[in-house]
């Protein structure tokens, strides 16, 4: 009996996995500094980072969301993830004091951002107005 359900548990964990690291792949990218540089600092498109830990409530909920905008806005704007506990020096510089926060950048410049756990129309709002800002 405990033998099928580790069996079982196994490969639901497999299948998570390699669920989780699909979107990764292609919706949202997890970054480190040196990729935060090229990828978000000289970019000059509109890109988005959330900045999270894994064992934060807020931050796992927000990132379900961050996930389906990702999926919603790809082509429209670069949706990446940093690990706030990973990537302290990032935090810093940034300012970031509350996890989960999400800075939208345009042309290597913070032009918005949010904090906490944040509804997905508040969200989607956010990105609406970062947008039309780019287009000007």
């Amino acid at each position: 009996m405990v033998s099928a359900l580790k069996k079982k548990l196994k490969k639901i964990l497999a299948r998570g996995l390699a669920i989780y690291c699909n979107k990764t792949k292609s919706m949202n990218k997890v970054i480190g500094k040196k990729e935060f540089k090229t990828e978000v600092v000289e970019s000059l498109h509109l890109s988005i980072v959330q900045f999270k830990t894994d064992w934060n409530g807020a931050s796992q909920i927000v990132s379900m969301i961050y996930e389906d905008l990702a999926k919603a806005y790809k082509g429209s704007a670069n949706f990446f993830t940093v690990d706030a506990e990973e990537e302290i020096h990032l935090g810093k510089e940034y300012g970031i004091n509350e996890i989960p926060t999400i800075l939208f950048f345009k042309s290597g410049k913070v032009i918005d951002y949010v904090t906490g756990l944040i509804p997905k129309n508040v969200l989607i709002t956010k990105i609406e107005n970062a947008l039309s800002s780019s287009k000007n």
